[in-house]
C-alpha cells in the first residue's frame, strides 16, 4: 500500500505542451521543483492525518488540488480534506458515479450535459441544456450525479487542470418543475461544494435563454456565490449574443457550430466507458467524520437566514 493507504506513486512525468507548461509558471507558480516539493509535503500530510483512512495519492489527483490552489499546500490540503468529507456527507450526491447507471447514461445520452469537443482559448467547455433534463422523471440528486460524474471524468486531464473550464449553460425548456426539484439548503449547499471544495478552476459561466422561471433560481444562486465568481458569469438574450463573446465554431451544430450535439455526445460515452473503473474507485477512499465536531458539517447544516420556508415556493412568479 502506499501512502494513506491507497497506491504505490510512479514517479511523476510532466508530458505538458509547451503552452501550458508557460501558462503553469505565470499563473500557478508551478514549476519541476515546487511541483515535486509540492506532492511530497501533499503526501506526507496525507499519511500524517488522524481521519485519512484511504486516499489517492498519484500525481494527476493530487495535482487536481495543488494547481486549483495555485500550489499553496494548505490550502490544497483543507480542499482535499473538504472534498472526501463531502463524499461522504453527501453521498447520493457524489458516490456511485457509475456510467452504466441507467439513470445517469439516459440523462447524458439525452444531451443534457456534455463536454465539447473545441476549447475556449484552453479551457474545456462544458455545455448544458435545461431542457434536455426531464424534471417529472429524474430527481435534484440526479441531477447532481451527472454533474459530478462528467467532472470527475475530466479532473485528472493536466490541461484542464492549468487552463480551467468555461460553462455555457442553455435555459430554455427550463421549467417550474425543475425549481421544485430543489430545496434552498441543497441549492446553498451544492454551491459550498463548488466553490470550496471542488478542485476546479472555474473560469467562466455563460447563461442564454434565461426564463422567467430560471432568472429567480439563478439569482438567487449568485448571490450566494463569491465575488470572484459573480465576476465571471454573463447572460444573454438570444444565441447570438453568445456568438459576440464566444466562437461560435466551438458549439454544437444546432446552436452554429459544425458538430451535431449527438455526435458530441458520443464521443464523450466513449471516454465514461474508459473512465469508469477509476471514477468507481474514488468510493474506496475514506475519512473518519465526527459529525458533532467536524467544522463541515456544521456549515452545511447551519439555518439560511432568509426568512423563508426551505423551498422555492415564495421565489417563484405567477
Amino acid at each position: 500500500m502506499g501512502v494513506g493507504g491507497y497506491q504505490e506513486c510512479e514517479q511523476y512525468i510532466c508530458t505538458l505542451p509547451e503552452e501550458e507548461k508557460k501558462k503553469a509558471l505565470e499563473e500557478l507558480r508551478e514549476d519541476d521543483n515546487i511541483r515535486e516539493q509540492s506532492l511530497e509535503q501533499f503526501r506526507e500530510w496525507i499519511n500524517k492525518h488522524p481521519n485519512i483512512k484511504k486516499c489517492r495519492t498519484d500525481a494527476p489527483f493530487l495535482l487536481r488540488f495543488l494547481r486549483t490552489k495555485k500550489f499553496s499546500v494548505p490550502q490544497s490540503c483543507e480542499m482535499l480534506e473538504r472534498y472526501l468529507t463531502i463524499r461522504q456527507l453527501y453521498p447520493q450526491w457524489f458516490r456511485n458515479l457509475d456510467p452504466e447507471d441507467k439513470d445517469l447514461k439516459e440523462i447524458i445520452e439525452a444531451g443534457y450535459l456534455v463536454p465539447l469537443l473545441e476549447r475556449d482559448n484552453g479551457r474545456l467547455v462544458l455545455f448544458s441544456c435545461a431542457g434536455k433534463f426531464d424534471p417529472h422523471k429524474y430527481t435534484s440528486a440526479d441531477m447532481v450525479r451527472v454533474h459530478s460524474l462528467v467532472t470527475e471524468a475530466l479532473m485528472d486531464d493536466e490541461v484542464n487542470q492549468i487552463n480551467g473550464y468555461t460553462y455555457i449553460n442553455d435555459e430554455s425548456g427550463f421549467q417550474m418543475a425543475h425549481i421544485s426539484l430543489w430545496s434552498l439548503t441543497d441549492v446553498r449547499n451544492i454551491l459550498r461544494c463548488i466553490q470550496n471544495t471542488t478542485p476546479m478552476r472555474h473560469k467562466a459561466n455563460h447563461f442564454l435563454n434565461i426564463s422567467a422561471s430560471a432568472i429567480k433560481l439563478i439569482e438567487f444562486a449568485v448571490g450566494l456565490l463569491n465575488e470572484k465568481l459573480k465576476n465571471r458569469i454573463f447572460m444573454y438574450k438570444s444565441v447570438e449574443e453568445l456568438h459576440e463573446k464566444v466562437d461560435k465554431k466551438m458549439l454544437p451544430k444546432e446552436y452554429g457550430g459544425e458538430v451535431p450535439l449527438s455526435e458530441m455526445v458520443q464521443k464523450f460515452k466513449v471516454l465514461l466507458k474508459e473512465k469508469r473503473d477509476s471514477i468507481l474507485s474514488l468510493d474506496d477512499m475514506y475519512i473518519e467524520i465526527d459529525e458533532k465536531t467536524c467544522p463541515l458539517v456544521s456549515e452545511m447544516n447551519e439555518e439560511l437566514g432568509i426568512g423563508i420556508d426551505g423551498s422555492f415556493k415564495r421565489l417563484t412568479v405567477d
